[in-house]
C-alpha cells in the first residue's frame, strides 16, 4: 500500500499536473494540502471518473487539505481538536483531514508556517502544534497503524536545508518548533523518509525565486510519520522528484511510504 503527501499549492492551477501524476506514480492514497479551495468547488468529478475515493476540508483561497484514496475513506474527521479530544471551534483555517482506509487511519496535514516571528503567526504554529501533539497521543491508543502524512513547515534538522545559515530567523527552524516536531517522535512516530534514506538531501520543497530548483536549493518540510503498528510495516519511502521538474509545477514535490498490504 503506497501513501503520498502533496502539498499542491492550488487544486486549480495543478489539477492537471495533480492528475498525470496520479496516472503514473499511481498511489493508493494521496495527502493533498494548500488546494486552496472550498469543499463545493472542489473538481470531484475529475479524479471520480478515473475511479478516486475523495474527501476535502477546504477553505477559500487558502489552505485546505484532502484525501484522495483508491478505496472507501471511512471515519471521517475534519479539523484538528483541542487538547481534549473535542472539536476546536474557534479555529477557522482548514489543516486537518483524518479518516480510515484499509484499516490505517491516514491524516493530511497543513501545519501553520509561523512566518514573521514572533508575533501571533508563529503563536498560532506552536499552539497548533501543542494540539497535534495532543491528538497524535490519542491516536496511538487506538493500537491501529496510523500515518500524520503532509507539510509540516518545519525543518528537523541543519542537513535537511541546503543553506542552514539562510534560515537561523525562519520559523521553520526555530527550537520551539523543531522541539515539537520531536515530541511527537518521542511519543513513539518513526520518521519514515529518514528511516530509509537515513544519510543525505532529502528535499521536498524547492521556493520558485532564485533558481532554487535548478541549483536544488531544497528543504525538507514534507513528512510522513508513523505510529509504531505502522512503522512495523514500512517497507520503503522516497521524494518523487519528478513532478517538481515538469512544466507549471508545485514548489513541492511528493513524499511516500510503502506499506506491507
Amino acid at each position: 500500500m503506497k501513501i503520498a503527501t502533496f502539498n499542491i499549492n492550488g487544486i486549480k492551477a495543478r489539477l492537471p499536473r495533480l492528475l498525470e501524476w496520479l496516472d503514473e506514480f499511481s498511489p493508493d492514497v494521496a495527502c493533498l494540502q494548500e488546494i486552496k479551495n472550498i469543499d463545493e468547488n472542489f473538481p470531484r468529478l475529475e479524479f471520480e471518473e478515473k475511479g478516486w475515493f475523495v474527501e476535502t476540508h477546504g477553505q477559500k483561497s487558502f489552505n485546505g487539505v484532502a484525501l484522495i484514496s483508491k478505496h472507501p475513506i471511512e471515519n471521517i474527521m475534519r479539523g484538528l481538536p483541542n487538547h481534549d479530544g473535542k472539536p476546536y471551534d474557534v479555529d477557522e483555517q482548514a489543516r486537518y483531514i483524518e479518516a480510515t482506509i484499509k484499516g490505517i487511519r491516514v491524516a493530511s496535514i497543513y501545519l501553520p508556517n509561523g512566518n514573521p516571528r514572533p508575533g501571533p503567526k508563529f503563536d498560532y504554529k506552536l499552539e497548533w502544534m501543542d494540539r497535534l501533539i495532543s491528538h497524535a497521543n490519542r491516536l496511538l491508543k487506538s493500537e491501529q497503524p496510523v500515518v500524520l502524512a503532509g507539510d509540516y513547515n518545519v525543518i528537523p534538522f541543519d542537513e535537511d536545508c541546503y543553506n542552514p545559515a539562510a534560515w537561523t530567523e525562519d520559523a521553520l527552524t526555530q527550537p520551539e518548533s523543531r522541539a515539537r516536531l520531536r515530541s511527537i517522535q518521542n511519543l513513539g512516530y518513526l520518521d519514515a523518509i529518514r528511516q530509509i534514506n537515513p544519510v543525505g538531501p532529502m528535499y521536498s520543497y524547492w521556493d520558485f525565486q532564485r533558481g532554487a530548483w535548478q541549483k536544488d536549493n531544497g528543504i525538507r518540510i514534507d513528512h510522513l510519520l508513523l505510529s509504531p503498528q505502522a512503522a512495523d510495516i514500512l517497507k520503503d519511502s522516497g521524494i518523487d522528484r519528478v513532478p517538481r521538474g515538469k512544466e507549471k509545477p508545485s514548489d513541492h514535490t511528493p513524499a511516500w511510504i510503502e506499506l506491507v498490504d
